[in-house]
């Protein structure tokens, strides 16, 4: 259907929007990325695909991680930081969507 596929297009396809739009609450962890995209966005991506995405933000620069560890759990995970180069580009994506909504729109 088209309306299914115009989903998948605009979720997971472009899963950078989600996960860089929550790291500019706070840094968080992969796990949490994943839920907190269920809790604000009303869909749910696979664990390996939120990996993969956060791999190529951390790659390209939009993303830097920080160890942290819990000393009363000694349990030790990885946070991921949106970055300068992250702020610009979420700004450029949601600008780039506005602008398209507005001409359907019109």
């Amino acid at each position: 259907m088209p309306l299914d596929r115009l989903r998948q297009k605009l979720t997971k396809e472009v899963m950078w929007l989600y996960i860089l739009k929550l790291l500019q609450e706070r840094p968080m962890y992969g796990y949490e990325i994943k839920d907190q995209i269920k809790n604000h966005f009303n869909w749910s991506p696979t664990t390996i695909t939120s990996y993969v995405v956060l791999y190529k933000l951390e790659s390209g620069g939009y993303v830097r991680t920080e160890v942290r560890g819990d000393d009363s759990t000694k349990v030790k995970r990885k946070y991921y930081i949106i970055t300068e180069s992250g702020e610009t580009l979420i700004g450029e994506g949601i600008a780039f969507l506005r602008e398209v909504l507005g001409k359907l729109e019109t």
